[in-house]
Order: structure tokens, then C-alpha cells, then sequence
């Protein structure tokens, strides 16, 4: 049987230039600048610095915004900028300068790899062909952690199948041992136990490496667990033998990979995006100048463009020509006026984060943070939540107490025991505040510290307790337990 269904759906796309605003905003200070430089070279209608013909003042940027101000979308009508004769055709590319089609780069430390500084060291040492095939795969199989985490037998038939080489996984071991020889110790193990163990046996021997070895080669269960008692019982000490011990083990670097200055990570530099300020007791908020650069349109392209429109010969090269020129100047047109959206936009989202949370930026105590979501300031600036999302996510603010992610200042809420509404970081700042505080040899449990929570004026549960306690970081009672 047959049915028919009429259905209704209202839908609203965003127009291409809307994307690309809203790109734009994402952008952090650094990202940002790299998308000028890449507009400003494939747009040679754009030229940057400032254009002293008065036409051209309206494209002038500035970094003077009214705290009242609000936007909306219609703010920007593009079209203003366009011609209806001729559409460019980055009007119909969704995706024009997205970000997805940028090619993507990392900023490396510089200096020998990592990999490179360990087959480095295999050349002191006396190997046949096949060692020496075997060390070098096992040296390309050791993580940015200084970790090999794959099985001699997946190994053994890798060798195999990638590099012809048949073997024997007795002989890999052999060979393994070789490279747990290699610097920074450690590197090379295939867990834990076995990083620790390879440290220890490097080091120097006296009475407390020695039960050091032995709890990591013969307890390890019971040390990572920490039963003290059972370590005690077993090796038959007293407590200060294991806290000498097991100081020696903390000394111990758990990552031997990550100790290397040549290896290839990630090199992360934060620019601020905004500034807070406190003077004369009031805030004062600044967007960093790098998001505020001076842009015009070229002169010589409008010029261009006036002069084939007077010119009596209108050739299909010349139409062709203008068609290209318009569209270059009705493109550098809208980034300008993207910029001036941009700014306005991240400076009155910043404002009005900066007034809702007064308290704290004057006193930078992060239990004065008040409850807030996105939905706060997309209301108090009537703009879209995904909007503020976009300001907050990805951008960061230079305070009087450090450079923070905007998005940290978010919170949900919860009641105190007098019906207010309280910031759920302020909760998790009293309880690491009361973690901290506690006597390591009796850490308190997670029942324990939602009754001390429960006395300051928070009736918080316990599950809720563990939560809070697991997005700190912070270990179980027992494994916070020391001697």
C-alpha cells in the first residue's frame, strides 16, 4: 500500500560569506595573520597599510569600540559590495580560503630527530649485518615516548615481510638489550616496569637502589598499588628504608623520550588575543593590534577599472579583463569589511565576559567566578551561541594573573545550602584546596571529602565528588597516599 506524507521543513543555509566570517572569527591572532598574508597575496586588489585618499577612509580599521555595541549578521549586507552583472566566482565557492584546504604545517624543534640520535649511538657498537638490521627496525619502533609498544612476534614478522630479514624472536631479545643500552636510559622498554628497572640498574648501586630494584623487578603489583604494608612485610624493612626507596624510584623519568630536546614535537606558542588590565581600580580590555591590521583597496585596480569603463573599445579581452578586475575588488571589498566584523565581534564578546566575571578579574580569586555558559553572553550581546563558542574556544586573554583560555571562565552551575547559584569551578577549587591540605599518610576518601564540602555550604554527592576529582587529575585516597 501506498502512502503519500506532506511534510514542511524550514531550513536557512548560510551564504558563503557567512562561513567565511564566522572562519574568521575562530581564528586565533597567529592563524589570523597567516590568512591576511595568504589574502594579500592572492588578492592583488588588497594592499595593506593605510591609504591616505579620503575615498578610502571608510576602509580604515580601528581599535576604538563601544562596549555597548552590539552586531548582528545584517550588519554585513555583502551584497552592498558586489555588482549584480558580473558574480565573482568565489560567491559560489562554499569552501573559498577554507581553512580544510590550507596546507597543513607543524612547527618543529629543531636538531637531530629522535630516531637519528639513537641509530647514532648503534654505530659504536660492534654489530653483525642482521643485529644490525634488527637494532635499526627497533630503534624505528621506539614512540615519542621512548616505548616500544608492539610484541617481539609482530616484530619478527615485520622484519620478515618489510625487510626480508628471517629471525628468531630469542634473537631480537638479544638485540633488544642492546638498545636498552642506548641513552636516555629507558628508552626502548616495552612498559613501565621494564623503563624503571632499565634506570635502576644504570644507576650507581648502594642500599637504596638496590630495594629500589627489587620492588620494581619483584613488587611492582604492590608499588603501584601502594601497599605499603605488604612491601614492608615482604622485604622486611623499616619505613624509612622504603620512603628512601621509593624517592628514588620518583627521581626516575617514566617517559625517556619525551626528555629529548631533538625530538619531533610540537612547538606551541600562545599570543594573546585580548589584555585585561586593572587601572585605578577598573578594567580596561584591549585586543591585541595584530587583529586590527590597516587594509585598502589598490588604487591602481579602481583606476583599472574606471578606465575601461570610459574607454570606447569594449573587446572581449577587455571584458574579460574587467570581469577579473571586479571581481578582485568586490573580493578585497568584503575581506575588509570581514576584518572590521571580526574585531568588533571578538572585542564586544571579550567585554562582556570581562563585566560578567568583574569580580574575578579584579581579584584573580577563581572561587569569585560566577556561573556562566555560552547562552549568557549570546543573550547579553544578541549574537548566536556558536558565535561566542568560536571567541571562546580558541582564544586566549592576558590577565594580571596569567594568560588564560577564554573558555575556562565558562561553568555550569549548581545551589549552595542557601539556595544561591555557585560556580562548579569555584566547588572544584575548594575541594583541590582541601586535597592539598590533607595529611598524605590518611588521604581522604571520596565520602570523606563530600562531608567536608557538605559542612562549607556545598551538598555535594559523592559520585559528584569523584568527577570533579577525576577532571583535576587527581588520583584515588589511596594512591595519593605517601609514607
Amino acid at each position: 500500500m501506498l502512502k503519500q506524507h506532506l511534510q514542511f521543513k524550514l531550513s536557512q543555509k548560510l551564504s558563503p560569506q557567512q562561513i567565511q566570517l564566522m572562519k574568521l572569527i575562530q581564528l586565533p591572532t597567529q592563524a589570523f595573520e597567516q590568512r591576511l598574508k595568504q589574502e594579500l597575496e592572492e588578492n592583488p586588489a588588497l594592499e595593506g597599510g593605510k591609504e591616505d585618499n579620503d575615498e578610502y577612509d571608510d576602509f580604515d580599521t580601528s581599535d576604538d569600540f563601544n562596549d555597548s555595541e552590539t552586531i548582528s549578521a545584517e550588519d554585513i549586507n555583502v551584497d552592498e559590495y558586489l555588482s549584480d552583472d558580473e558574480i565573482p566566482d568565489y560567491r559560489t565557492r562554499a569552501n573559498n580560503y577554507s581553512s580544510d584546504d590550507d596546507e597543513k604545517t607543524m612547527p618543529y624543534a629543531a636538531g637531530t630527530s629522535f630516531t637519528q640520535h639513537l641509530k647514532n649511538q648503534l654505530n659504536t657498537y660492534r654489530l653483525n649485518e642482521e643485529e644490525r638490521e634488527i637494532a635499526e627496525f627497533l630503534v624505528g619502533s621506539v614512540d615519542e615516548s621512548g616505548y616500544i609498544r608492539r610484541s617481539l612476534s609482530d616484530i619478527m614478522d615485520d622484519l620478515a615481510f618489510t625487510q626480508n630479514v628471517y629471525t628468531e624472536e630469542t634473537k631480537i631479545e638479544n638485540v633488544l638489550k642492546i638498545v636498552h643500552q642506548l641513552d636516555p636510559a629507558g628508552v626502548g622498554a616495552r612498559n613501565l616496569q621494564e623503563c624503571l628497572s632499565i634506570q635502576l640498574h644504570r644507576k650507581e648501586k648502594n642500599q637504596n637502589t638496590e630495594l629500589a630494584i627489587n620492588i620494581i623487578d619483584k613488587a611492582f603489583e604492590q608499588f603501584t598499588k601502594k601497599h605499603y604494608k605488604k612491601l614492608l612485610a615482604k622485604f622486611d624493612i623499616s619505613e624509612i628504608q622504603l620512603k628512601d626507596a621509593i624517592s628514588e624510584i620518583e627521581h626516575l623519568n617514566p617517559k625517556p623520550g619525551g626528555s629529548y630536546s631533538g625530538n619531533n614535537r610540537i612547538v606551541e606558542h600562545i599570543v594573546p588575543d585580548f589584555a585585561i588590565k586593572i587601572i585605578d581600580g577598573e578594567l580596561e580590555i584591549t585586543l591585541n593590534g595584530r587583529n586590527a591590521p590597516e587594509l585598502h583597496v589598490s588604487r591602481e585596480y579602481n583606476n583599472m577599472l574606471k578606465g575601461y569603463k570610459d574607454s570606447k573599445d569594449k573587446s572581449k579581452s577587455q571584458k574579460d579583463a574587467v570581469i577579473f578586475i571586479k571581481q578582485k575588488l568586490d573580493a578585497a571589498k568584503w575581506f575588509i569589511e570581514a576584518i572590521k566584523q571580526r574585531q568588533q565581534t571578538l572585542f564586544v564578546t571579550m567585554s562582556a565576559i570581562m563585566h560578567y566575571q568583574k569580580e574575578y578579574f579584579l581579584t584573580g580569586d577563581e572561587r569569585t567566578l560566577k556561573p556562566m555558559i555560552l547562552k549568557d553572553i549570546a543573550d547579553e550581546i544578541e549574537m548566536d551561541v556558536s558565535t561566542v563558542s568560536r571567541v571562546a574556544n580558541s582564544k586566549y586573554v592576558d590577565t594580571p594573573y596569567g594568560t588564560k583560555l577564554i573558555k575556562e571562565f565558562f561553568s555550569e552551575s549548581m545551589k549552595n545550602d542557601q539556595g544561591e547559584d555557585v560556580s562548579t569551578r569555584e566547588i572544584k577549587k575548594i575541594l583541590e584546596t582541601v586535597i592539598e591540605e590533607e595529611n598524605k599518610k590518611k588521604p581522604l576518601t571520596d565520602e570523606t571529602l563530600s562531608g567536608i564540602l557538605k559542612e562549607k555550604g556545598y551538598p555535594i554527592a559523592r559520585r559528584t565528588v569523584a568527577k570533579y576529582r577525576e577532571q583535576l587529575d587527581i588520583p584515588v585516597a589511596r594512591l595519593r597516599k605517601k609514607i
